[in-house]
């Protein structure tokens, strides 16, 4: 991959393909600021939303109805989200035929984090779905036509012994029948392009699309980013100093980060991006307009 440097200007957004995931509320008020953001997103046209899992499968109701009501409600194509932890297969499967039966038809197939959180040991439910892997092949089972996108790392999976094992097994969830990976977030784009030349070196040629998350608060963030594996540049941490009782500012410092970190990535030829919107739309709706986006009007009453 060459990374010479080009004019994003030459770039209009009818080149590219935007995609936004979204987490089930656990509060009215959580599901308040969700649909707010959903509806202030929504215009944007993205290609698709994904709706997360907790760990342990513990918003799969939540999760479910958030996606029933994103396809009733609104004109916006969902990604279901599905782990196989802490279920059966049976109840597993059955969750793919719902939502096969509600008309969604691509899934987020992922092993999934254990029940007592990140960090902690992963034990395969004893009868239930064993690895990602598994998963993709019991969801093509039930329906061919479901459209199944899977996880990338750019700085390899916390548990992986390497990056050359989490790309042999990408390419074992690509034969099993996934046809998109979305990647971890990072902030050095310098780790989704060395990644990205040793995935093409080894005959991977699906897209890798990068999950871009802008930050809301930058010490939350660096706690999830140390447990996801995903580094914190010094020059990120110390574009924050002194920030911690201005959020103001820190908010339009975040702002700019997130578009250096995106126009970078349209320069260097990344034509599909994926925000972690944390159910917050102001952000991820700015970074956007700043591609090119404009409001469609096509959303459903």
């Amino acid at each position: 991959m060459s990374h010479g440097k080009r004019s994003h200007l030459d770039v209009s957004a009818d080149a590219l393909t935007i995609s936004f995931e979204f987490f089930p509320p656990k509060t009215a008020k959580m599901e308040e600021t969700l649909w707010q953001s959903i509806r202030r997103l929504e215009p944007l046209a993205p290609n698709f939303v994904s709706v997360t899992y907790g760990a342990g499968g513990s918003t799969r109701e939540r999760t479910h109805n958030t996606v029933a009501k994103l396809v009733s409600d609104t004109s916006l194509k969902p990604a279901a989200h599905l782990t196989c932890v802490s279920a059966t297969k049976d109840e597993v499967d059955d969750v793919i035929r719902s939502y096969h039966e509600a008309g969604v038809n691509h899934i987020v197939a992922l092993r999934g984090d254990p029940p007592e959180g990140i960090g902690t040991a992963y034990t395969p439910h004893p009868g239930g779905y064993q690895s990602s892997v598994e998963l993709i092949k019991g969801i093509k089972a039930i329906s061919d036509d479901f459209e199944i996108s899977v996880s990338a790392y750019p700085e390899k999976h916390p548990e992986s012994a390497s990056i050359d094992a989490d790309i042999e097994l990408l390419k074992a969830k690509i034969d099993a029948g996934a046809t998109r990976a979305i990647t971890q977030f990072f902030f050095d784009n310098d780790h989704y392009y060395r990644y990205m030349d040793k995935i093409r070196a080894a005959g991977i040629t699906i897209p890798i699309i990068p999950g871009i998350i802008p930050i809301l608060n930058f010490k939350t963030m660096t706690k999830f980013a140390a447990s996801s594996g995903a580094t914190v540049p010094p020059w990120l941490s110390a574009r924050y100093e002194g920030l911690d009782e201005d959020p103001q500012t820190a908010k339009l410092v975040s702002a700019a980060i997130a578009v250096e970190q995106v126009m970078d990535l349209v320069d260097e030829g990344i034509r599909d991006l994926h925000f972690y919107t944390l159910n917050r739309a102001d952000l991820v709706y700015a970074i956007c307009h700043m591609l090119g986006f404009r409001p469609v009007n096509h959303a459903k009453n």
